[in-house]
């Protein structure tokens, strides 16, 4: 809410413009420059949006310098301890976390919605079967406003709510479609009996002609990585969902543009690439070659997995995740894989070496989500998609 007797004065030229002072909830004051053309006939220059509030939010907040990731006033770390996913998706939508009978209704309508269009099946077939997972997804999560005709219109409040359901329940069952196309293997119904991340796995790893049980460690695990990526901010995939929606483009290509933006390296992608870093390197041995490249200003090589553009001291999620990739490893007996070796070495050099602590060079939520998905047997291929 803004504070009338609390303003900015900017001088440009003979021009002295005041522009009103709005004070958050949490973190930093924002001036309000909607007028700044009108009156000073000069635009804002800030790549990235480092500096830039697009919009008013009260879903969630990051502290970087803190470490902080909250969701609607909840830290993440707590949220993944004591809940799980769906919980997560139904505090982000209303406000508030569900009492009981809240939290058996939502399950019940996400659960009635986790089948697909079976004409979708078919739309499949249009694909190469060497097609990234990822390709795959963008062109039928658009396609679904051809399905569902009567949830596109963003500006009913209804049809909005139930979008957004079907696109919490269907997604997995797409991205589980588009993982099972690409191997050859039969899709997988979804197996409403199970919770959301079991289901998921089930419908990636089952198989006609055998039984499947999903593992409740690994289950859990991934519910944690679903979490941990629920939401964070202004960042450039909700940037492009934002900017889509903007011209009142329905809900299902919105988010198809989103999951294009989340396709590059730099932003869903950088836990496959710290993965097939980690595999480019091989061995322990091999590990001071490539700290010294790290180091060397003049070397393109770069560490993938560490450091991040927000948090500046560390990331909560990492933290959260590490316990989870040690529960999986030890469970799976695969603690001495070269790979995990080679991930764990890095990771005792980045918390005591003086270079990477100066640069706050931290193990991110990528480094631990990339080895977590590899051991539960994901290719790299579909480490964007589950993000």
């Amino acid at each position: 809410m803004a504070e009338k007797n609390r303003t900015a004065t900017l001088h440009l030229d003979d021009k002295v413009i005041t522009l009103p002072i709005h004070a958050p909830t949490l973190g930093p004051d924002v001036v309000d420059i909607r007028k700044l053309y009108a009156e000073g006939d000069v635009f804002t220059y800030d790549p990235g949006f480092t500096s830039t509030a697009a919009c008013e939010s009260a879903i969630t907040f990051i502290d970087g310098d803190k470490g902080e990731l909250l969701h609607r006033g909840y830290p993440i770390d707590q949220l993944a301890e004591k809940s799980h996913y769906l919980e997560l998706c139904f505090l982000l939508l209303y406000g508030e976390l569900p009492d009981a009978q809240q939290m058996f209704d939502f399950e019940a309508r996400v659960t009635k919605h986790t089948m697909v269009h079976e004409q979708m099946h078919y739309f499949f077939r249009g694909f190469r079967r060497d097609s990234h997972p990822m390709a795959t997804m963008v062109g039928v999560v658009g396609a679904m406003s051809a399905f569902y005709h009567d949830s596109t219109d963003i500006t009913d409040p209804w049809q909005r709510e139930v979008a957004a359901i079907r696109l919490v329940a269907k997604l997995p069952t797409i991205a589980a479609m588009a993982y099972k196309y690409s191997i050859g293997q039969p899709f997988q119904y979804p197996r409403n009996k199970l919770d959301y991340a079991s289901n998921f796995l089930h419908m990636c790893f089952a198989v006609p002609c055998e039984d499947y049980t999903v593992n409740p460690v690994v289950a859990k695990a991934l519910d944690r990585i679903m979490m941990l990526h629920a939401d964070h901010e202004q960042n450039a995939s909700t940037s492009t969902v934002r900017l889509a929606g903007s011209s009142g483009a329905n809900p299902f290509a919105c988010i198809a543009a989103g999951i294009a933006c989340l396709w590059g390296p730099a932003h869903g992608g950088a836990n496959q690439a710290a993965l097939e870093m980690l595999r480019e390197i091989g061995t322990v041995e091999r590990i001071p070659e490539f700290i010294a490249r790290a180091k060397d200003k003049d070397d393109p090589f770069r560490l993938m997995g560490f450091g991040h553009r927000v948090y500046k001291n560390f990331d909560p999620r990492a933290k959260v995740l590490k316990q989870s990739a040690d529960d999986v490893l030890g469970l799976l007996g695969i603690e001495n894989n070269p790979t995990l070796q080679v991930a764990k070495e890095l990771e005792r050099i980045a918390l005591e070496d003086e270079y990477f602590i100066a640069k706050k060079l931290y193990p991110n939520v990528d480094f631990y989500s990339g080895i977590i998905l590899d051991a539960i047997g994901f290719p790299t291929s579909m480490f964007t998609p589950i993000f």
